[in-house]
């Protein structure tokens, strides 16, 4: 490393390999194994069900690790003891013992939808109606309680949908409740807190500064080396109260200060934070992914203006609606807007762009290889690629 100056290209490699890029994907069959080790190593990954490919915490592992049983990830987070649901940057997957670390933030937990502790407060026979049947019936869904007189089940003008749902989300907030499971339609099945998570991390106690100190020690090693923003921002923590804990671990030597290629602010670099001499990734990137989601950061790292378009009106979007950027090496040299198409079973490039000073022969080559890996892990059997986009037509002619 550069002392206490890093370039911009030592950056990025540092922060891939924190994200597990500088490994080569397994060859053969991937395991639960290969599945459990990448979700430590990012610490939590997003929970996002829009299935325009797959949901988005499916992708996180094959951006890493290459095609995979979906099944297995469900059995490792789900069929063991090893990792959980919680709030930590949005919804997430996080290991069990992340449950303490986040108890300060479940007990400040603030209901959805807003003003919904209004019923709370008002109806705590309902409440513990609820948890009663939790407790003495097992794991259940917000569609395995029945309608309750004197109580409305529609929960109107929200998009939480009932009721009953909205009380058991509540108690999994504020952690009475922890998610046992998931239905074959996504919906989250509840037990009490106590038959999900381990005796030793449900009883453990941690202070708020403690707990703030370990989750900005573990969102630096997950990133390698970012701002005090960035580190903030991996588990959404307002950086107020995270520039202090930083300070801290900074004077103990777990955080190092340094200086980093074109950057305005101070960055923090982990101890522990590998160094690659380079990088070989070659992976589509899902939106909710570690590695773009704080979107100052991916400027600053790649030089990628990037954001979801999701909830922009088509004739207002810039780059589409479900677009992923593309690593190659230690950069982002492209991003496609995708979808799949399940009734014809093709995966369709709705448009491709390239960036700036990229190679588009060799951008196009390694995308189309991609492409066509992703298509068969989704069970589908070609891909299209439509005409919108500067790299459209490169992409279309080698992707068959």
């Amino acid at each position: 490393m550069a002392g206490e100056e890093l370039s911009l290209s030592e950056a990025r490699r540092i922060a891939l390999a924190a994200q597990g890029f500088d490994r080569p994907r397994p060859h053969g069959r991937v395991g639960a194994r290969d599945i459990a080790r990448t979700i430590r190593q990012l610490k939590l990954v997003q929970i996002d069900f829009v299935n325009v490919l797959a949901p988005a915490h499916y992708l996180a592992p094959f951006s890493r690790l290459g095609p995979y049983d979906r099944k297995l990830l469900d059995g490792v987070v789900y069929g063991r003891h090893g990792f959980t649901e919680q709030w930590a940057h949005e919804a997430s997957i996080v290991p069990v013992e992340s449950w303490p670390l986040l108890r300060h933030r479940m007990e400040n937990h603030r209901v959805r939808p807003w003003g919904f502790e209004t019923f709370l407060e008002r109806n705590p026979d309902y409440v513990e109606w609820v948890l009663g049947e939790v407790r003495d019936r097992g794991p259940l869904s917000a569609d395995d309680l029945p309608e309750r007189e004197g109580v409305s089940r529609r929960l109107k003008g929200t998009w939480i949908g009932t009721v009953p749902r909205a009380v058991l989300e509540a108690l999994f907030g504020r952690g009475v409740l922890a998610v046992a499971g998931r239905r074959p339609n996504f919906a989250r099945v509840f037990d009490l807190a106590e038959r999900v998570v381990p005796a030793a991390h449900l009883d453990r106690r941690v202070s708020r500064e403690e707990a703030q100190r370990e989750l900005l020690r573990m969102a630096a090693g997950s990133c390698g080396v970012g701002t005090a923003a960035d580190l903030a921002d991996y588990y959404r923590m307002p950086i107020r109260e995270a520039r202090p804990r930083i300070e801290e671990l900074a004077e103990s030597g777990e955080l190092r200060e340094v200086r980093v290629e074109g950057w305005r602010e101070t960055a923090y670099l982990d101890a522990g934070a590998r160094a690659p001499g380079r990088v070989d990734a070659a992976a589509l990137v899902a939106p909710f992914d570690p590695v773009v989601w704080h979107r100052p950061r991916v400027k600053r790292l790649f030089g990628f203006e990037y954001r979801v378009e999701i909830f922009v009106p088509e004739e207002k979007r810039r780059w589409g609606y479900y677009v992923l950027p593309f690593l190659l090496g230690d950069r982002l040299v492209a991003r496609v807007d995708v979808k799949a198409d399940r009734l014809r079973r093709r995966l369709v490039v709705s448009a491709a762009y390239a960036e700036r000073g990229v190679n588009r022969g060799e951008v196009a080559q390694a995308l189309a290889s991609e492409l066509r890996t992703m298509a068969e892990w989704l069970g589908l059997e070609s891909v299209t690629v439509g005409r919108r986009g500067d790299l459209a037509r490169e992409l279309g002619a080698v992707v068959k």
